[in-house]
């Protein structure tokens, strides 16, 4: 269905909604004297809540956002990504009920509102990557039913009439239904999902109330709101989420439609693109590891094999100057390699977006003015006494060098790297820096994903003051173009703590050979003992 037609069905749909309301309004004495007549105050309760206690409950935690009467108009609306939940239109995303039901069910409902484990999968603590907490941690379980059913009764919405979306026939995630649903994904979902399901599809994508929207990152199962595990992803191929571009697949009018075992199939495919090591852990070391010889500058190099990962989540810039506060990226991960005189950087991170301001389709893409796509590490400047630097670029006392790279700008291959030296936002110098010197960058954007080296020499006035065996503070950004990051608008981490490891490591792959070398002289004494016994 084309967008503008979706947003008429929308606009009927909120119409027949606020008639329901009045009416429900107009009946309300007559509903209340039968109710009385027909059920116990106590077990109408227990179901349903209360809905004037609820809006006790709304008035104190939810209006700052979703506003006094719902319309996601609070004071709050326009500083958060997703904007608020409209709740008096009564469309709902996230629901386990059919695609043709309405109303989400009330464990829809309180799933939303509490957050936490979704049947013991991770990812509903509050609806990730939105401003939307869990509020399972402060609000009681009879809180939670009151606020569903005065939500209920913004919109005029009735309790769901049929069930959640039934797993009887499930599936099990094995290799044969993976390659089928791979090969289903590639027809029916890459063209937003990407190939390989980073979310770097061709599409720009706007929700049915005008926002901006990007795919979902499907190897990034801990971002999901609505569950990661086949029977949740099965649930959403099943149920789509309504008011954007997600469809319902079991849709029989769609020409995307799919089978009950197609889905099941799309949905193990789905769940195998997981990637957990990718998930960032708080205060986790990026540990540099020290090798001979001179450090790779392409991110192929098996020279980074040894090199342990470190995850850290993004936060959107919002201190001081331009502030981001619409972010694309979420997270990074980072390896590092030294050999006692420099030291190597590999940031790797998913971008939907290749931000190319010379081509056409990356424009059409991009929300607003395209940029080019960036990365940054920064340093203290010197030795760190007294303290850290300030991490927003630091101040007068302790001022920070960045490493900056950015993409090309206007043509394919011109990438750009400098020294910036920082004593807080307003206060920036340029260092000029040569290949000679020992400062280079390289970056590929391959399927969804940027995989950036920088290098340079430490105990440098333009690089790190690295000790080995010591601790040493690092920061990064980064900048996705196509989101019009730009300048000081941005997603960026605190401090973190690197180390440089002070004995050498081998790469990994003498590792394998020196197994082989063991199993195959073991083999030759099992035959030579054998041999003797027979003798």
């Amino acid at each position: 269905m084309a967008l503008h037609e979706h947003r008429t069905e929308c606009s009927y749909s909120r119409f027949i909604l606020r008639l329901k309301r009045a009416f429900h309004m107009f009946a309300g004495g007559l509903a209340v004297f039968f109710l009385i007549l027909a059920a116990s105050p106590q077990s109408a309760s227990a179901k349903e809540g209360d809905t004037e206690r609820g809006r006790a409950v709304y008035e104190k935690r939810c209006w700052w956002c979703h506003g006094p009467e719902g319309d996601g108009d609070g004071p709050a609306a326009e500083f958060v990504n997703p904007p608020p939940r409209d709740l008096a239109f009564g469309l709902y995303k996230w629901k386990s009920t059919p695609f043709d039901e309405y109303s989400p069910s009330d464990e829809d409902f309180e799933r939303m509102i509490a957050g936490g484990p979704h049947n013991g999968t991770p990812g509903w603590d509050g609806m990730s990557q939105t401003s939307m907490p869990g509020w399972g941690v402060v609000m009681t379980p009879g809180d939670i039913k009151d606020m569903t059913a005065y939500l209920r009764s913004l919109s005029g919405l009735e309790r769901a009439e049929m069930s959640a979306v039934s797993l009887v026939g499930k599936i099990g995630p094995g290799p044969e239904s993976i390659e089928r649903g791979r090969e289903l994904f590639k027809d029916r979902c890459a063209e937003c999902h990407g190939t390989e399901g980073r979310g770097d599809g061709t599409k720009k994508l706007r929700d049915d109330w005008g926002a901006r929207t990007w795919p979902r990152d499907l190897t990034k199962g801990w971002t999901f709101r609505a569950g990661s595990r086949p029977e949740d992803i099965y649930t959403r191929v099943t149920v789509g989420i309504p008011g954007t571009q997600m469809p319902s697949f079991a849709d029989p009018f769609s020409n995307k439609a799919m089978t009950e075992e197609e889905r099941w199939d799309v949905a193990n495919y789905v769940a195998s693109l997981d990637e957990p090591s990718q998930r960032p852990v708080p205060e986790t070391v990026l540990k540099a590891v020290k090798v001979e010889g001179s450090l790779p500058l392409t991110h192929s190099s098996r020279l980074w094999d040894p090199a342990p990962e470190a995850n850290y989540f993004l936060f959107p810039q919002i201190i001081a100057g331009d502030k981001a506060y619409t972010p694309s990226l979420d997270s990074i991960s980072i390896k590092a390699l030294h050999n006692g005189k420099e030291a190597a950087f590999l940031l790797e991170w998913n971008d939907p977006t290749n931000s190319m301001p010379w081509d056409p389709k990356a424009v059409e893409i991009a929300d607003g003015q395209l940029f080019p796509d960036g990365a940054a590490i920064q340093f203290p400047a010197g030795e760190v006494k007294g303290g850290r630097p300030y991490f927003g670029m630091g101040d007068g006392r302790k001022p920070v060098v960045i490493w900056r790279w950015k993409g090309p700008e206007d043509e394919p291959g011109k990438e750009s790297f400098g020294i910036l030296k920082a004593r807080g936002f307003e206060r920036l110098s340029r260092k000029t820096v040569s290949e000679d010197a020992g400062f280079e960058a390289s970056g590929v954007y391959e399927n969804g994903r940027w995989r950036v080296v920088m290098k340079g020499p430490v105990n440098h006035e333009n690089g790190p003051a690295f000790e080995e065996g010591a601790f040493t503070p690092v920061a990064f950004a980064l900048w996705d173009g196509s989101n019009g990051d730009n300048k000081g608008r941005h997603v960026m981490t605190g401090w973190e703590w690197a180390r440089l490891e002070k004995e050498t490591r081998g790469p990994s792959y003498i590792w394998p050979f020196a197994a082989g070398g063991l199993v195959l002289a073991a083999e030759m004494l099992w035959l030579f003992l054998g041999r003797g016994r027979k003798d």
